[in-house]
């Protein structure tokens, strides 16, 4: 049966694309050997250093953000190096188990999924490998599985503080165009994104920026690489083009996002999210949930994840949102699977997308017959004006 009115995706990406970006991404494709696509491509690579904070260089895939994990690896080490993670949710186990399969000696810093990357910890691990055997630390700055974000800045002093020559990997798949983000700045080495998120465009596109200490480290990386190969970028890349055949339309779209991002103003972009996440939050606690990031400050703007009160379903509670309320939320994954729900508040988002949101999940505890206090919304709402 036909439902009226839009679906709401309210999961933590792929985020709703809007329509100037699927105007953009419908135009007609283009030789991307020709020269008028040279264009196009100088326009994407030079606008995402933009993004990045960077002036160092962007490469762009025609892959997902998995593709720009394992390009970030492949590119700077060699087969059984040893690598440091920090255990912050699903994502960064993923990222962990990539490395693993590639040959790398993975080490994770046990984490409770709660709060971010500990910087601490981290430059204790770093200090105690006095011959410097760790060749690359590795973080994800949001962790969409949890809601947490991680405090780059500060592990990059931490590694400082160690005297450690590591090279500092970065995944900000889901946090890229929704929160601050300084790949300069902080210091970071290689840095991983992708398209379906904060760019707001459908997946398919995915980044790497690379500093110049981790292009160095490219020319000596013994890991088997061809197309991720950041040495046969470079020189296409150049002139605005790519040594295989990119994501022609997608690209569009990026150059697109880029507009809308910086016609915004990255900064209220940023404060937009972290409002919108707030008011969030304020919601969950009004009925009595708790938010599964329970380290404060480290709360993401991009997600909130909601644990159920034990007994419940999370899943039991998405399926009834779904088929009440025409509303996706995000599943819990792996260690919190069928704990927690996951609200996506990000990409081209505004209030009352906010509102209508908290409402569906308000309604849907109702109808799930999840225990919870009522006023969510109002709360949200107060927070908001």
């Amino acid at each position: 049966m036909r439902k009226a009115g839009r679906h709401f995706l309210q999961i933590p990406g792929p985020s709703a694309v809007p329509d100037r970006i699927l105007s953009a991404i419908g135009q007609q494709t283009i030789d991307h050997r020709g020269p008028n696509f040279a264009k196009v491509g100088l326009r994407a690579l030079e606008g995402m250093k933009s993004i990045f904070k960077t002036d160092e260089h962007v490469f762009i895939y025609p892959a997902s953000g998995t593709g720009a994990w394992e390009a970030a690896l492949v590119n700077t080490l060699s087969p059984g190096d040893r690598v440091l993670m920090f255990e912050t949710g699903h994502f960064a186990t993923l990222w962990k188990k990539l490395a693993e399969k590639l040959g790398l000696k993975a080490e994770f810093i046990e984490g409770d999924w709660r709060g971010g990357a500990n910087p601490d910890q981290i430059e204790a691990y770093l200090a105690d490998d006095k011959s410097h055997e760790i060749k690359a630390v590795c973080v994800v700055h949001n962790e969409t599985s949890t809601g947490s974000v991680s405090p780059i800045a500060e592990v990059r002093k931490a590694i400082d503080s160690a005297r450690h020559p590591a090279l500092f990997m970065v995944d900000t798949i889901s946090g890229l165009a929704s929160l601050d983000y300084r790949h300069d700045e902080w210091g970071v080495d290689v840095t991983v994104s992708g398209s379906q998120k904060g760019l707001m465009l459908p997946p398919g596109l995915s980044f790497n920026a690379a500093s110049a200490k981790a292009m160095d480290a490219n020319k000596n990386a013994k890991l088997q690489r061809s197309y991720w190969d950041w040495a046969d970028m470079v020189g296409p890349n150049k002139t605005g083009y790519f040594p295989y055949t990119p994501g022609t339309n997608l690209l569009y779209g990026l150059n697109e996002a880029i507009d809308m991002l910086h016609e915004e103003g990255l900064d209220n972009v940023f404060a937009r999210h972290a409002r919108h996440g707030a008011a969030a939050r304020a919601a969950v606690r009004t009925w009595g949930l708790d938010v599964l990031c329970a380290t404060q400050g480290q709360e993401s703007g991009v997600l909130t994840a909601v644990k159920l009160p034990e007994g419940h379903s999370a899943d039991a509670f998405r399926a009834t949102t779904l088929e009440h309320y025409d509303i996706s939320f995000g599943n819990g994954l792996s260690k919190v699977a069928d704990k927690v729900f996951r609200i996506g508040h990000l990409g081209d988002f505004n209030d009352l997308m906010l509102l209508a949101t908290l409402a569906g999940a308000e309604m849907g505890l109702k109808q799930a017959g999840v225990p919870h206090a009522t006023g969510g919304v109002q709360e949200a709402m107060t927070h908001l004006s």
